[in-house]
């Protein structure tokens, strides 16, 4: 059974109206009556007793020739060749009659009711009685023009037709039943891209019926989660903006504070001085997310060799976890450059690095591998990293979009630490702005949550994505999957 709801109801509707059609199509043929049968007959027996009557009335006024000329004119208006027949069961007209033409006359003089008779291979005969104003008895006897049967094909020709006016009647209920629930779709995978502005109900038009109730509760609801967001977006930036200027009005009064007062004052002072540059930072950060959030971040896409970017980043990143009793390790496999915004990849590839950095245990390394994945060997590594959204991306390289001839691939950095790892059903959550998965360790370590978010956005403005996964060893590991050119082993 197909899982398309248009197909389902396309399918269904069909084979209803396709049963319904072969079934009264083979119903028909198998109990269709004889040629001119009882449901048939009736307007004819009603014009047959006319007929008899008007010759047998013809045949005693005006004798054998008005008789003939009679049913000479009836045969060329109706088609029906008729005989008259006396009591004595002679015919009047004197032409060659139908073999069953005596017996039938006979029958009805007998039994005073018409008669039909339709012996194979010979055409059907009706006779019908008539009494004159004289007292005289008559029968005509009717012979039927000859039916032709209609070559086989036509029945199919028949059915074929009817078939496909059915089927065209199905499509259309099926199309008009499923199209609003497929706008909805397509409107719900935009809201879910980050496109606050997508609505369904326009494309619906002037429909009025349950699936248009539905369309405008999602417009409903899509335009508060766009209101609320677009508030908290404000909020933050407007925070953000705020707090610079106390900030350094503080700095400029620290600096007087501390040229002002003596030795004991300077370990207050230089704590103060570290919140300082700490709510500096994530003043910084909240403008970086807030920029990122509004799109006014994105600049001109230029290309860069993203190998040489994540290797600077790597020793950047070694030489400060060294002061810390750690390490930082590079892996390259390949070498590949990417179209975007390099301060932006920048930022993003260093946060997640940082990032693993503070929460790895000491004396341990953070393992960076960076993969430059060309087009056959995309499906391969999509099997052996268990990455939903990596998979997704392996899949629309490699069947859509990717010519056998393209150059374009994948580029995978992954950034394992040694640390505790996070719970399972937080892995979803650490790349949400402000969100701890531990408040004390947050704080001891310097974080307020943002560097992940700023990252995953940054990333996501350049058709990748970015997910966690707890290593079954112990630590995190982080995979960024970015869009390449120019994959090379």
């Amino acid at each position: 059974m197909p899982r398309s709801l248009f197909l389902k109801i396309f399918l269904w509707f069909g084979a209803v109206v396709f049963t319904v059609i072969v079934g009264t199509f083979l119903i028909g043929e198998l109990t269709r009556p004889e040629p001119f049968g009882a449901p048939l007959r009736r307007p004819l027996d009603l014009a047959l007793s006319v007929y008899a009557q008007t010759a047998a009335d013809t045949y005693e006024l005006d004798g054998q020739s008005g008789l003939v000329a009679y049913l000479d004119r009836l045969e060329r208006e109706s088609k029906l060749r008729a005989f008259l027949f006396n009591d004595q069961i002679q015919e009047l007209t004197g032409r060659r009659i139908p073999a069953g033409a005596p017996g039938v006359a006979r029958r009805v003089f007998e039994t005073k009711l018409p008669e039909f008779a339709a012996d194979e291979g010979s055409a059907p005969l009706l006779a019908r009685p008539a009494l004159t104003a004289r007292g005289s008895q008559y029968v005509l006897v009717a012979e039927m023009p000859p039916r032709i049967a209609p070559p086989p094909w036509t029945h199919l020709l028949h059915l074929l037709g009817i078939v496909l006016i059915g089927g065209l009647f199905c499509y259309w209920l099926a199309r008009y039943l499923t199209s609003p629930v497929t706008k909805l779709r397509a409107a719900t995978r935009e809201l879910a891209n980050g496109n606050l502005s997508a609505r369904v109900g326009p494309a619906l038009g002037t429909r009025r019926d349950e699936l248009a109730s539905l369309a405008a509760d999602f417009d409903l609801m899509a335009e508060k989660i766009e209101s609320l967001i677009n508030s908290q977006r404000r909020l933050l930036g407007d925070i953000s903006h705020e707090l610079r200027s106390p900030l350094a009005r503080m700095n400029v009064a620290l600096e007087l504070a501390r040229q002002r007062s003596g030795a004991d004052a300077t370990s207050a002072l230089e704590r103060i001085q570290r919140e300082a540059e700490n709510l500096n930072e994530m003043i910084g950060q909240l403008l970086a997310l807030t920029r990122l959030e509004s799109g006014a971040e994105v600049q001109r896409k230029t290309e860069f060799d993203l190998a040489s970017l994540v290797q600077e980043i790597a020793d950047d990143a070694d030489f400060e976890a060294g002061s810390r009793n750690r390490s930082v390790k590079l892996e390259t496999t390949g070498r590949c450059k990417i179209v975007g915004t390099e301060h932006l990849l920048r930022r993003a590839i260093e946060n997640v690095v940082r990032n693993a950095v503070q929460y790895t245990a000491e004396g341990t390394e953070v393992e960076v591998k960076f993969e430059c994945l060309d087009k056959t060997s995309v499906e391969e590594s999509a099997n052996r990293i268990s990455h939903t959204k990596y998979k997704a991306q392996s899949s629309r390289f490699t069947r859509s979009g990717f010519e056998p001839d393209s150059d374009q691939g994948l580029a995978v950095i992954t950034v394992r630490d040694h640390g505790a790892g996070v719970p399972e059903n937080a892995l979803a959550e650490i790349f949400r702005p402000f969100y701890r998965v531990d408040d004390a360790r947050d704080r001891e370590a310097g974080g307020v949550g943002l560097g992940l978010a700023i990252a995953e956005r940054a990333v996501r403005l350049h058709g990748g994505s970015v997910t966690a996964a707890n290593v079954t060893t112990g630590g995190l590991m982080v995979t960024i999957v970015l869009p390449a050119i120019g994959a090379t082993k």
